[in-house]
């Protein structure tokens, strides 16, 4: 979920709710594989603790990146009480979460409101994606997530990395190109690989929830102090590579917020991700005993950049001869989401109450994507929703998820 990573409405769970930990993850597996009839990890996956349960057939698989990490991904290939009906004639769709939370973000809504399992009840292959750092993805070929090489990412190795290993195990397995659901950073993600012209051959359609590209007119002055701390002092306040929402460094620094005058730290859900409409006490509960996940504190000050500088670039690293180091140019390259191929069919679906992805910095997006195919760009405005309401609101179904498996539909 999230945005501006910072205020991620799990980082709004996390102030306002006591933080919940979780147990080790999974012993290191390099090979890609399906581990579906497997007996479960002493750590329960995905799998057994969300989707099986439900009476949905899950597979677990491993994939790794280019650069060696081992991601887990999920695979709903049918619907509850389907059997034969799986197949080739299914078309595979990808959901990709935000930041500081993992795959688990699309299923904590019983079966009848998570949109991976009506996704699978209206017969697409479901995918789940879980990016580096997350529970089940805190593995690597041969870095430790106790050392700060582990942490020494970005949202670029996201999109340059996490994205095409994962892309690649689906098309492998399906032998379809992909529908792709992003929420927050999953958008984020999305849109730069698409500027840069990855996953072109490999997708068949986006829907973008939530959509974060631009950052300048969050309406959160919590999220602006956060966004603000990170671009500045973050890395010499924590020292830490890894941003471990459970520890109590992070936990110190969240507080300390708290005592700016500017900031009510007493509602601060509506502070910031907007005034969500329709999340219930049941949904909350589940998403705070999965969520949240770590990530790495580069990605953070990534994503305080793009509040900063009102642009969309690679990672920033404030000084001249290191960019020249790292891209051959003393500023860091933009990504240029008008080169986005104007053919690509995408949903769009934004809230008037999301105080992160604000209506304004929609606009600018919507405004980069001017010379979209009109009948490729399809745009839903929800006046009441806020950024949580798009995977946890109860509302969500009739509202989003049915429009997007009609635009889904519309494009086989």
């Amino acid at each position: 979920m999230a945005p501006h990573s910072l205020s991620s409405f799990a980082f709004t769970l996390l102030l306002v709710l006591p933080f919940h930990t979780f147990g080790s993850s999974r012993g290191l597996s390099v090979s890609v594989e399906d581990n579906s009839d497997a007996a479960p990890p002493p750590l329960a996956g995905i799998c057994a603790a969300a989707v099986s349960v439900h009476g949905y057939e899950c597979q677990e698989f491993d994939v790794i990146t280019d650069d060696g990490y081992i991601l887990s991904v999920q695979r709903i290939p049918e619907g509850r009480g389907q059997g034969s009906a799986s197949g080739p004639n299914r078309p595979p769709v990808l959901l990709q979460h935000g930041v500081l939370v993992d795959g688990m973000t699309w299923l904590v809504n019983p079966p009848e409101q998570s949109l991976a399992m009506i996704l699978a009840d209206n017969g697409f292959d479901v995918w789940i994606s879980n990016i580096r750092g997350t529970r089940f993805s805190r593995r690597h070929v041969t870095l430790d997530p106790s050392t700060p090489e582990f942490w020494d990412w970005t949202w670029d190795d996201l999109v340059f990395h996490d994205l095409p290993a994962i892309f690649e195990l689906v098309f492998k397995q399906t032998g379809q190109k992909i529908h792709y659901v992003g929420h927050s950073m999953g958008t984020l993600m999305a849109l730069a690989s698409f500027s840069e012209g990855k996953q072109i051959d490999k997708v068949r359609s986006a829907a973008l929830l939530s959509p974060i590209a631009y950052l300048s007119h969050m309406t959160t002055a919590l999220g602006v102090l956060v966004a603000r701390s990170f671009v500045g002092e973050i890395t010499t306040l924590f020292g830490l590579a890894e941003f471990n929402p459970k520890g109590e460094p992070v936990s110190n620094f969240l507080k300390a917020l708290c005592t700016d005058p500017e900031v009510d730290c007493y509602d601060l859900l509506a502070a910031l991700t907007g005034k969500n409409c329709c999340l219930n006490n049941y949904t909350v509960e589940r998403f705070l005993k999965n969520e949240p996940q770590s990530t790495a504190t580069k990605n953070l000050v990534h994503l305080a950049q793009t509040v900063r500088d009102g642009i969309l670039s690679r990672y920033d690293y404030g000084n001249a001869n290191f960019n020249e180091e790292h891209y051959g140019k003393s500023k860091p390259p933009v990504y240029d989401l008008s080169k986005i191929p104007s053919d690509l069919p995408i949903y769009l679906s934004y809230g008037g109450e999301d105080a992160l992805s604000d209506v304004k910095d929609v606009e600018n997006l919507l405004d980069s994507l001017k010379l979209h195919d009109e009948d490729k760009l399809h745009v839903q405005y929800i006046k009441d929703f806020a950024h949580a309401d798009f995977i946890m609101g109860e509302t969500a179904k009739d509202i989003v998820y049915n429009q997007i498996i009609e635009f889904f539909r519309s494009q086989q």
